[in-house]
């Protein structure tokens, strides 16, 4: 089995406060994460290697966006999200 038999997978948005590196300002960016929950059953067709994977996953959320472009009107120069985690367990 593959490891996206043990997880729901839904796209979401979340709100980070980030500062721009060029002009300073900060603001409240929509930043989108994929995150996968733990299904609550093991699919039945897993054998014994399977159940032990499945026991060891938990639920996490992987960042999908890497770049913000910024919000001040004079700057709008893009940036590296840095201080924000790639991948964070729930």
């Amino acid at each position: 089995m593959e490891e996206r038999d043990f997880f729901d997978e839904k796209p979401e948005q979340r709100t980070h406060t980030l500062t721009c590196p060029h002009c300073g300002k900060a603001e409240e960016y929509q930043i989108g994460w994929l995150v996968r929950r733990k299904k609550a059953a093991l699919p039945r067709n897993a054998d014994d290697r399977d159940r032990a994977r499945f026991a060891k996953a938990q639920s996490y959320m992987v960042r999908k966006d890497d770049l913000m472009a910024c919000k001040n009107i004079r700057c709008r120069k893009r940036f590296d999200v840095a201080g924000i985690q790639t991948v964070a367990f729930l």
